[in-house]
């Protein structure tokens, strides 16, 4: 069987889950949808500090959740139902199988969150009026790719540790407090070891892409790398656990 089939049925599995179309969907709603209204929130502040680029995609701390879970469910999922049998007699490759899985739960995940970094923007930077920046302003490309980018890479991340556990709650249990929410609370004081520490996890990391100016240890694009980097071992670690484990 081609690669090209695999993706074909990879994405009509996709179509035919409710669970997995919600979560998407969600992805792209948290994403924009609280971006603009934070925007609509400062837009009548007089915060110095204030950073009108990073306003319009202050969503993507909830959008990553819904990221999280979806490449847990594109994954996972067929553990729970209890189809992954079926999967692997019709593709007994398991890396193939495993690779469409993974390129169809990035690239939707990068459709998603590229639309959702246009909306979050425009939407918002409009709804900020005289606070805001326009698109050509330092930063507003680069930060537009990398919320998909972002979110794409976190749901790649995501659905190697479910390749591993083999557990939609397994997965989501363990990822989102780990990839949403261990960094805040680790990151308070940039200066100490533990929060030198915390830039490095990736959603801390990986989001240095929309700042206009990122601040800390890593930049935009060695940000996102270090992103990549968690996205790579998890899925390399999926990989072998597809391959070496029986179903």
């Amino acid at each position: 069987m081609s690669f090209t089939a695999v993706l074909r049925s990879e994405w009509t599995k996709f179509r035919s889950v409710r669970a997995l179309v919600l979560a998407l969907v969600s992805a792209f709603v948290a994403t924009a949808g609280v971006s603009v209204l934070v925007c609509a929130l400062q837009r009548d502040g007089d915060d110095p500090g204030f950073e009108p680029l990073f306003a319009s995609f202050f969503g993507i701390s909830f959008g990553r959740i819904a990221a999280v879970c979806f490449g847990a469910l594109m994954v996972a999922g067929e553990y729970g139902r209890g189809s992954i049998g079926v999967s692997l007699t019709a593709v007994p490759r398991r890396g193939l199988l495993y690779g469409a899985k993974l390129a169809v739960t990035a690239g939707l995940v990068l459709a998603a969150g590229l639309f959702a970094g246009v909306c979050a923007f425009f939407v918002g930077q409009g709804v900020l009026g005289d606070r805001g920046v326009g698109p050509g302003a330092p930063g507003v490309l680069r930060a537009v790719l990398g919320c998909g980018l972002h979110l794409a890479l976190l749901a790649a991340l995501s659905a190697g540790a479910a390749a591993v556990l083999r557990s939609p709650v397994g997965t989501i249990g363990l990822l989102v407090p780990v990839v949403c929410f261990l960094s805040p609370v680790l990151g308070g004081d940039s200066g100490s070891a533990v929060g030198r520490v915390a830039q490095f996890l990736p959603d801390r990391a990986g989001q240095q892409i929309l700042h206009a100016a990122p601040e800390g240890l890593l930049g935009a694009w060695t940000g996102l790398g270090v992103t990549a980097l968690w996205a790579a071992a998890a899925a390399g670690a999926g990989w072998w656990a597809i391959c070496r484990r029986d179903a």
